[in-house]
């Protein structure tokens, strides 16, 4: 069973992006006394919740140190599901946590994934960028889960896994398949026929919700979030192990 911990660290300017408040996060050890491989877990519009609770239980269940900061609360928002802040603003919160995770003996340095859902995902997109340069603070990688994609994050220095639902209204996989269609070697992309965005989140089985483009739809898929573990925990198995 994960035990869990509140830490703090601050915020790092990283590239353009000004670093933050120092950030408050949730960690998630599992037995033994370590080191562990560590995987950074990045929420969605909504903020930290049951959907970050379960990633971070379940990555320590199969032996990684878990951290989940909260990018919003010590920046006074909760909810940004209708816009207003860029997911590009909070890889200096993932620069922040990658620097603290290197002060803890019970961290193996420099092996550091990423994972994270929605916005938490295009910050997974943003994160694994040539002009942010995390690999140097010990990124090796990122997986993005129905994340928003743009052509402007077409520079991809590490590996990227990125799993989208085929019915998306939110954050379609199109954009995402462009930036696999410009040849980045770095980068899968899978998309999952007849889910929407949300198909992870088994606490909201189906609904209509208010973003950034009106109305959108949210539906859990059990055999896309089956498949979108796997592929994940093989991912983090190739490039932590």
């Amino acid at each position: 069973m994960a035990r869990a911990e509140t830490v703090n660290f601050p915020s790092v300017a990283v590239g353009q992006v000004a670093a933050g408040p120092a950030i408050s996060a949730s960690v998630y050890r599992p037995a033994g006394s370590g080191p562990f491989p560590a995987v950074i877990v990045m929420h969605t519009c909504g903020g930290v919740d049951t959907l970050t609770d379960k990633w971070g239980k379940r990555l320590a269940s199969w032996g990684y140190f878990a951290i989940v900061p909260d990018s919003f609360g010590p920046r006074g928002l909760s909810n940004v599901c209708k816009g207003g802040f860029s997911p590009r603003e909070r890889v200096a919160d993932v620069a922040g946590a990658l620097d603290y995770l290197a002060t803890r003996p019970d961290v193996i340095k420099g092996k550091v994934a990423a994972v994270g859902m929605s916005h938490g995902g295009a910050l997974a997109v943003w994160s694994v960028q040539r002009g942010f340069n995390l690999g140097a603070h010990g990124l090796r990688g990122a997986v993005g889960i129905y994340p928003a994609c743009n052509d402007k994050q077409n520079n991809i220095a590490l590996p990227l896994l990125i799993l989208s639902g085929e019915k998306d209204d939110w954050t379609p996989a199109a954009p995402c398949q462009a930036l696999q269609a410009t040849g980045a070697p770095q980068l899968e992309v899978v998309v999952y026929p007849g889910a929407s965005h949300g198909f992870d989140n088994d606490q909201v089985m189906q609904r209509t919700v208010q973003c950034n483009k009106g109305n959108c739809h949210i539906a859990y898929d059990a055999k896309a979030d089956q498949d979108a573990t796997n592929r994940t925990k093989a991912f983090l198995e190739r490039v932590l192990r």
